[in-house]
């Protein structure tokens, strides 16, 4: 395994992150995206830990179940393996997130985007550490950026939780460039680092983010963290071998919409003979913005596939095919919207 530092900070994590989403969960929801039980999710992270991962993730709003709140089990469930001891805890990064957990005290209403509180936070925070059974976590993110909270606040908040030496660094999700940089004015004003990381999507079939976030976190020093890097499983179907697993509605409407895209990516995947899923973590992992990508394996087959894409170095003729395959959208901001439009044409 390697290991990259995130961003400037001087925490190193190694280049392929273990997501928990997929721990816990079943059924219908925000949250529920796999339904690996606590037996083999303990077996999993073995695993990972011996293959040199160092980094998990997880959020208090994943491996719910039922309709309603979400109960934090995948939280809970890495808190069972940290207590098995061995040294897990020591050797492990750990990244969690608040602002998406639904419960009485924090629900903004239907249909409302969730929002972070200087109140919120407080709470969410001592639950996610009982959940996983730890005095601390090194890397504590913002689910989504604030909506209507200020940053003074949200500061506040977040500054407490190092100061006390609860956290060492905050990150967010799902955020912007031009939000991410308005929260560090203010967080440099107080003399607080602010957002050191930023998880995002970005993929072949999704890549926006090439426009001014990835070129935003190279310039101000800001790691970047992949989620859900094979877009549901899609990136990581071969279309030119019979699929072994049922695919959501959702997985399979995107794969009838880019099939000729896909068939043409499994293509080149055999002519460099490698796994479908590979190529693509490690198609993310060649961008100099990217600190780590987070995989969300449900066997230890899938977990040996994705840890093998941190030793794929694509070729230029490669990386140019997927280009070819998956234009993106045409360089940085602001020289790519200066090709956009009749009157630049």
């Amino acid at each position: 395994m390697q290991y990259n530092y995130l961003g400037r900070t001087g925490m190193k994590v190694s280049r392929i992150c273990l997501g928990t989403g997929t721990f816990g969960g079943g059924g219908n929801g925000y949250g529920n995206w796999g339904s690996v039980v606590e037996k083999d999710a303990h077996y999993l992270m073995d695993l990972a830990l011996e293959g040199g991962i160092n980094f998990f993730d997880t959020a208090d709003a994943y491996g719910g179940h039922g309709e309603g709140g979400y109960c934090g089990l995948s939280e809970a469930i890495v808190g069972t393996w940290f207590a098995k001891g061995n040294g897990r805890r020591e050797r492990t990064v750990i990244s969690t997130k608040s602002g998406h957990l639904v419960k009485e005290y924090t629900y903004d209403g239907p249909n409302q985007p969730p929002n972070i509180s200087l109140y919120k936070i407080r709470r969410h925070f001592r639950e996610s550490l009982k959940r996983l059974q730890t005095d601390h976590v090194e890397l504590y993110l913002m689910h989504d950026i604030a909506q209507r909270t200020t940053w003074d606040e949200v500061w506040e908040a977040y500054e407490s939780l190092v100061r006390s030496e609860q956290v060492d660094y905050i990150g967010s999700s799902n955020g912007s460039a031009w939000e991410i940089m308005k929260a560090n004015e203010v967080a440099h004003r107080r003399n607080f680092m602010g957002i050191v990381n930023e998880q995002h999507v970005y993929n072949p079939l999704i890549r926006q983010s090439e426009l001014e976030i990835l070129p935003m976190a190279l310039d101000q020093g800001i790691g970047i963290t992949i989620f859900s890097p094979l877009y549901r499983g899609v990136l990581g179907i071969d279309l030119l071998e019979p699929e072994k697993r049922p695919l959501s509605d959702e997985a399979q409407r995107v794969v009838e919409k880019y099939r000729p895209q896909l068939t043409e990516y499994a293509k080149l995947c055999h002519d460099i003979k490698e796994p479908v899923g590979a190529v693509t973590v490690a198609w993310q992992l060649a961008h100099p913005a990217i600190s780590s990508v987070i995989i969300g394996p449900c066997t230890p087959e899938d977990l040996k596939e994705l840890i093998h894409a941190a030793d794929i170095v694509l070729s230029p003729e490669t990386m140019n095919r997927i280009d070819k395959i998956f234009p993106g959208p045409g360089g940085a901001a602001p020289w790519a919207y200066e090709g956009w439009g009749e009157l630049n044409r």
